[in-house]
């Protein structure tokens, strides 16, 4: 197996290309939706078995950090991309 070192640096080499930089766009997307406070849904009904109930609500632990989310977002946006962000955090809808 002469050849072996050469496909475990071939195969290295595809897993690190894996690990670049991201586009703007889907580092603003994915920093947006990792900001976004607290969001779910309730379901409260009755049937013939009485009341029924669902809630599922999910709050992101990065809502509860202080500080300004804008520049987290900018900083997130930079960190994951390499470019600041083409649309200020505040103008996205969440």
């Amino acid at each position: 197996m002469r050849h072996r070192p050469a496909y475990l640096i071939a195969a290295a080499g595809l897993g690190l290309a894996a690990c670049g930089q991201m586009t703007v766009d889907r580092a603003e997307a994915q920093c947006a939706e990792m900001l976004r406070p607290a969001y779910g849904e309730a379901k409260i009904g009755v049937n013939q078995d009485g009341a029924v109930y669902d809630i599922d609500m999910t709050v992101q632990a990065t809502t509860m950090m202080s500080g300004d989310p804008s520049e987290r977002y900018n900083r997130c946006v930079y960190n994951r991309s390499g470019q600041f962000p083409t649309r200020p955090f505040y103008s996205l809808a969440n």
